[in-house]
């Protein structure tokens, strides 16, 4: 495969699986202001994009997900490793919600804007009674949660790296409430080691996904899952290296 085919490839699946800027002609300007500092990639304050982007979020995405078989990666890691009581940070709509299997016993479903989690309460009420019953839905930050140590069995993260300030921190503090033997999962996107034209797409155009996402599409996974002593179990890499399936365990 040529470099060239493989940008044009990611160019579609960059604007198509990552958020696409379609129909968002109108904030396509890179986000750096008169004086040049300005930058959406370091800006910690991307709850307020999510606040905004939090009603047309699924729509967005929805096909995409499916045509990339994210939702097939979503099941896939929860069916075969999610058990026990649950932690999802970095929930956003909810787009976990179904995936669980049904003998899980409990699933704390946090993240950082409550718009976004108002969309995962409407999914939720589609459920039966006795199926959102385990559901439990809350406003949290996931580097700071309020949960005492080794409080949960499993703890899941899709696409949250991406967006997190301080997406290290956050890890750690993941495996702080995780219990010793416990599992972390995580799906994400970031950059390509194997395809270097894919990753020079991703940095050119970061500052304008930031902008309207709120997500930094380019960080190194592999960098930032090392820097939090995290244990990696398995790792497998979809979507010419820029989508991570990982399952985790707390380190020493």
């Amino acid at each position: 495969i040529t470099s060239l085919f493989v940008v044009k490839i990611i160019r579609y699946l960059g604007v198509q699986l990552y958020g696409g800027d379609r129909n968002r002609a109108d904030q396509n300007k890179e986000a750096v202001s008169e004086d040049g500092v300005k930058s959406y990639v370091f800006d910690p304050r991307r709850t307020a994009t999510f606040q905004k982007i939090a009603y047309a979020y699924d729509d967005q995405i929805e096909k995409d997900e499916l045509v990339m078989g994210i939702n097939l990666l979503r099941r896939a890691l929860l069916y075969f490793h999610a058990k026990g009581e649950i932690l999802e940070v970095g929930a956003g709509t909810g787009r976990n919600l179904g995936y669980y299997p049904s003998s899980v016993e409990k699933v704390v479903v946090t993240d950082s804007s409550d718009k976004m989690l108002e969309r995962a309460k409407e999914k939720l009420s589609d459920m039966s009674k006795k199926e959102r019953g385990k559901y439990k839905v809350m406003e949290a930050d996931a580097a700071n949660l309020s949960f005492p140590d080794n409080s949960f069995d499993t703890i899941v993260d899709t696409f949250g790296l991406c967006s997190f300030d301080d997406p290290v921190a956050v890890l750690k503090e993941l495996q702080r409430v995780c219990k010793p033997d416990g599992k972390i999962l995580l799906l994400e996107h970031g950059r390509s080691k194997t395809y270097e034209g894919l990753t020079g797409y991703l940095d050119k155009h970061a500052e304008r996904h930031a902008k309207n996402w709120g997500c930094c599409w380019n960080r190194d996974i592999d960098k930032i899952v090392e820097s939090s002593g995290i244990k990696l179990e398995k790792l497998n890499n979809w979507h010419f290296g820029t989508t991570y399936y990982i399952v985790c365990k707390p380190g020493n």
